[in-house]
């Protein structure tokens, strides 16, 4: 097996947001190249979200690739570093595809609210800006989610356990107070994905998942790439395997640690994630680490 075809192998392995904080670490890569060996002062120009309308008109995919652009080494690695934590939150306790319609709704939001703000407010109220970069709406969004959706439930920061809450309300009272700052529009798009994550959770609530339609449309996108089958399928009339039974134990365990796996998602999905028992709660932390 060739390197590439090792890397290939390995990614293909990522769970979707471990896929996502590698490609931002690739265009962030690419980006440092370009700078260097092109000498563009803005390499990843055409990636982000510029702050004019007519300008966003002439280059609609930037609403998406903005949130895979970043310029700073610790720009990239905060961002990076709390989507990894967060995303292993989220995973363990909801569907991927709903934590991806979370993230990307929240970083489209977000690029709304910063196009909307700084084409309808008088300048003069505005810092001025070169554009929209960074994954903070989606990792806002992500955040704010859970922090509306399970508000009791502690994260351990440093050597201190704190309520998800509480660290939902204080990214908002920093967001409020950077809109004072220099970098008030990305402040803007922060209070965007907060927004989404708020509704969503409080839809989710009630039994809604407002990421549906999202969902179904990035299907379809994703059903365009995928190669079409050339196998033929065959049908065997004589031969019967089962595959309901468990071959040995050790499949038999899977099975049932899925089982319950399932059943204690359905539990949260209709009534929430307080329903569950502590000792549920430890089984999918327990689950989270394997």
């Amino acid at each position: 097996m060739s390197n590439f075809d090792d890397l290939k192998y390995k990614f293909n392995n990522f769970n979707t947001f471990e896929k996502i904080i590698v490609i931002n670490i690739v265009v962030f890569i690419i980006g440092k190249l370009i700078a260097v060996f092109g000498r563009e002062s803005d390499p990843l120009h055409y990636l982000k979200l510029p702050a004019d309308f007519f300008d966003f008109i002439l280059m609609p995919w930037t609403l998406i690739t903005y949130g895979f652009t970043h310029y700073g080494f610790f720009h990239l690695l905060f961002n990076l570093l709390v989507l990894y934590y967060i995303s292993r939150m989220l995973l363990n306790l909801f569907r991927p595809k709903m934590a991806l319609n979370i993230y990307f709704l929240g970083i489209i939001v977000g690029g709304f609210a910063f196009l909307f703000v700084y084409n309808v407010l008088p300048s003069h109220l505005l810092v001025p800006t070169l554009g929209l970069i960074g994954a903070s709406a989606g990792i806002r969004a992500l955040i704010i989610f859970l922090g509306v959706y399970m508000p009791e439930s502690e994260v351990r920061i440093l050597m201190f356990n704190i309520k998800l809450k509480y660290i939902a309300i204080a990214l908002i009272i920093f967001d409020l107070l950077g809109l004072f700052g220099l970098n008030q529009g990305g402040n803007i798009a922060h209070l965007g994905g907060a927004l989404l994550g708020y509704f969503y959770a409080i839809k989710l609530q009630k039994g809604q998942d407002i990421g549906k339609g999202f969902e179904s449309i990035m299907d379809t996108v994703a059903s365009w790439f995928k190669p079409k089958s050339k196998l033929k399928t065959v049908h065997k009339t004589k031969a019967k395997t089962s595959y309901n039974k468990p071959s040995n134990k050790k499949s038999s365990d899977v099975l049932d640690k899925q089982k319950k796996i399932d059943a204690i998602l359905d539990k949260i999905s209709k009534s929430g994630y307080e329903s569950i028992s502590a000792e549920e709660k430890k089984f999918l932390f327990e689950v989270g680490k394997d």
